[in-house]
């Protein structure tokens, strides 16, 4: 289905969890139908089909697209986070499935969004603006943005969440993760329990739109001396769970930017890094959702803006004294120093990294490359984004070698990843040496 086609219209969330659980029922009703067909079609053909292959159908795969993208929730949330890390590893099917999952979502149609905002703020609710666009300026996974000015001409951005976002995050990540189970790409000697325990967990305070504002404001402080970055204001008396309130900031989209001079990629991409830097060593705490929708930049200004801090959380100082033994081994180029850190944090077992020696030193000596060379590393090095990337699907290809990280080594690791992806695609310089010298 072409790109146009996919975008939405405008259609209501479910948000009862019986609708929803119906949903998925009818998703696997129709999965389970298209797989019957197929499956006689392959066996009067001479083939003997896997589950796996009759699961990921192009008709079965666009089946879980839409149903996913109607749904939005934990469902979608879950969909982009696969989009941003694993897409390399998993079938092309499941790629499409996630990659189209990263647009944008199919916003509520204006009844629906009616019905949430007198349930918020009253029946006379637009008697409290001066305009509020119907038309959201965004809408993602657990909510949509409009933009608004209040009696008192502040220009507001407001997030509003999807009706039963919340209440159904627990089912739906548990939905997801059968359909992973069933399709065969996740291993069975893998345990993801623990996984899916912190997803629960990240996602419900993701929906707290009140806890965000708190981020919000606590990144406000933690920056206050850095007005290279710019955040929006949070507005907490129009503020709530469910709706956030924050000033609007004018900037455009940060993979604009790839249009933009080299020395201007160069100092976006060099404030970003140094940014993620700071909240690892210096601040211990993290927004640790690389989206590159979280990011924008003001022209006008020159400022990085930065958004969406739902997915802030404290770092412990155990991980934190890891990841700083692990970059000062990288430092010193210590190879083996280097992989007894990895180990350490918990990226993998000493038993995979013994099986896998010669890719892993590979991909330590190219990371050692980047951090030690003295001035600008270019990220639009294809040597570099193509050694990282077979290297680790060389690894990631025996399924033996899967592992799970601690929770907290999982995302911040989400994070370095997201940002140093966003430097590729800004084919940016940046002299990664000397801002870790400044903050190890």
């Amino acid at each position: 289905m072409p790109p146009d086609q996919f975008a939405s219209k405008g259609l209501r969330v479910p948000s009862g969890r019986l609708s929803r659980i119906a949903r998925f029922g009818n998703m696997a009703t129709g999965i389970a139908g298209s797989m019957l067909l197929d499956g006689a079609r392959q066996l009067a053909s001479g083939r003997r089909p896997t589950v796996g292959d009759l699961l990921m159908t192009p008709a079965n795969a666009m089946r879980v697209t839409l149903q996913l993208g109607q749904m939005r929730g934990a469902a979608m949330k879950l969909g982009q986070l696969f989009s941003m890390d694993t897409g390399d590893f998993l079938p092309p099917e499941l790629t499409d499935i996630f990659a189209r999952l990263r647009a944008d979502a199919q916003h509520m149609p204006p009844a629906q969004l009616n019905m949430v905002m007198t349930r918020h703020w009253g029946k006379d609710w637009r008697a409290q603006f001066i305009r509020f666009d119907e038309q959201p300026i965004a809408a993602a996974s657990i909510g949509q943005v409009h933009r608004a000015l209040t009696l008192d001409h502040q220009d507001l951005a407001v997030k509003i969440q999807y009706p039963g976002v919340r209440r159904s995050i627990d089912s739906d990540v548990d939905n997801v993760a059968a359909l992973l189970r069933l399709s065969n790409v996740l291993p069975k000697t893998l345990d993801i329990t623990a996984l899916l325990t912190e997803a629960k967990r990240q996602l419900h305070e993701e929906a707290d739109y009140a806890r965000e504002g708190a981020c919000l404001m606590q990144f406000g402080e933690l920056l206050a001396d850095t007005p290279e970055y710019a955040l929006p204001s949070y507005h907490a008396s129009l503020s709530s769970k469910n709706v956030l309130a924050m000033s609007f900031i004018d900037s455009v989209p940060i993979e604009s930017m790839i249009s933009a001079p080299q020395a201007d990629r160069d100092r976006i991409m060099t404030l970003l890094i140094e940014l993620v830097v700071r909240e690892l060593f210096e601040f211990r705490f993290m927004q640790t959702d690389p989206n590159f929708a979280n990011y924008r930049y003001a022209p006008e200004t020159r400022q990085v803006v930065l958004l969406d801090f739902g997915a802030t959380r404290a770092l412990p100082d155990g991980m934190v004294a890891q990841y700083r033994t692990l970059l000062h081994m990288g430092m010193v180029g210590n190879k083996d120093g280097v992989l007894a850190a990895i180990v350490d944090i918990g990226f993998m077992n000493a038993q995979t990294a013994q099986q896998n020696k010669r890719e892993i030193d590979k991909l330590i000596a190219t990371a050692i490359d980047m951090i030690q060379q003295a001035g600008p590393f270019d990220f639009s090095r294809t040597d570099f984004v193509s050694d990282m990337r077979d290297e680790g699907m060389t690894i990631a290809a025996d399924r033996r070698n899967w592992h799970i990280p601690p929770s907290d080594t999982l995302f911040v690791q989400r994070k370095l990843g997201g940002v140093f992806l966003l430097a590729s695609r800004l084919k940016a310089c940046v002299d990664v040496n000397r801002i870790l010298k400044r903050y190890l």
